[in-house]
């Protein structure tokens, strides 16, 4: 399989007008892709980080996109903190009492090691923000989607939920994690008219990146080293791809499309609602392969 050549530019269909978006990490790297594809979409975002310099930078650059009303808010919060998230609802209700969009966007690798030398804190830290952090927030807007009959929320996965990442384990077991509760809240939601979708961004040339190549080979294996060195130097996935794909799940052309985990660089995504009936099974999701989906004649009980 090839990796797409045309990658996607900003959108400059207004395929979200009058929508308002919360992004959590929102102040740097994909989270401010994110933000930008949106406001060329027409939306209004709101954004969440840990450092407050940094988050006002990107406040104050995303304001000069802003046309016809659109709004820019910045809110300092620790996903992985309840009462940081708490207090963020509470800001953000006040200026925004709709929130259409919820992109999950912040994460973190942790401590990076064997699980046995790993920094438990910093181990669970991960957990915390990744995994807890997210479902927490989302639990949190439910009742307000619920409330107007329509809303899409969107987490960001990666290669932890599909690939053993030696090293990381405590990103990858959260983006497991997280694909899985997606899939259940897709069913749950449903009947409500909430699309919830998981996207694997692609390997991105990030501050992740860098972290992952400074701990060097020995804290996660000379072939994932490799890797993301392949990545650093070559570029990795634009931003720009897993940025457009949210556009399209978080607009109403995507509606109906739910429970799914989409690969940004690798899937067709543009066209899937021309696919609805076939998207009604187990295609894109975190599935158990049995013997015979790979033409094995083993694999049956006697």
């Amino acid at each position: 399989m090839l990796q797409r050549k045309n990658h996607s530019m900003p959108q400059k269909a207004q395929k979200l007008s009058s929508k308002t978006a919360l992004i959590t990490g929102g102040s740097q790297g994909l989270g401010k892709e994110i933000a930008t594809q949106f406001l060329h979409a027409g939306a209004s975002v709101a954004l969440c980080a840990r450092n407050a310099d940094t988050l006002k930078k990107t406040a104050d650059e995303l304001q000069a996109l802003c046309v016809n009303g659109q709004k820019v808010w910045a809110f300092k919060a620790d996903i992985g903190n309840e009462k940081d998230v708490d207090q963020l609802l509470h800001q953000l209700s006040v200026v925004a009492p709709n929130v259409d969009i919820l992109i999950n966007n912040a994460g973190i690798h942790g401590s990076i090691g064997s699980l046995e030398n790993v920094d438990w804190e910093e181990w669970m830290g991960a957990i915390k923000v990744n995994l807890f952090g997210a479902i927490y927030l989302t639990r949190a807007l439910i009742p307000k989607l619920k409330k107007q009959k329509s809303g899409k929320i969107i987490f960001i996965s990666g290669g932890g939920a599909t690939n053993p990442m030696p090293g990381m384990s405590a990103y990858a077991a959260s983006k497991a994690a997280i694909v899985r509760m997606m899939e259940t809240l897709a069913v749950e939601l449903k009947v409500d008219g909430i699309d919830v979708n998981a996207i694997a961004p692609g390997a991105l040339n990030t501050r992740l990146c860098n972290e992952v190549v400074e701990a060097g080979a020995s804290a996660i294996g000379q072939v994932q080293h490799a890797k993301m060195i392949a990545v650093k130097e070559n570029g990795g996935t634009p931003l720009c791809v897993p940025a457009s794909l949210c556009v399209y799940l978080a607009s109403e052309q995507s509606n109906g499309i739910t429970g799914k985990l989409i690969i940004a660089p690798w899937d067709p995504w543009e066209t899937l609602h021309t696919h609805h009936d076939d998207l009604d099974s187990d295609i894109y999701t975190l599935r158990r392969i049995i013997p015979k989906d790979r033409g094995k004649d083993w694999g049956d009980r006697k």
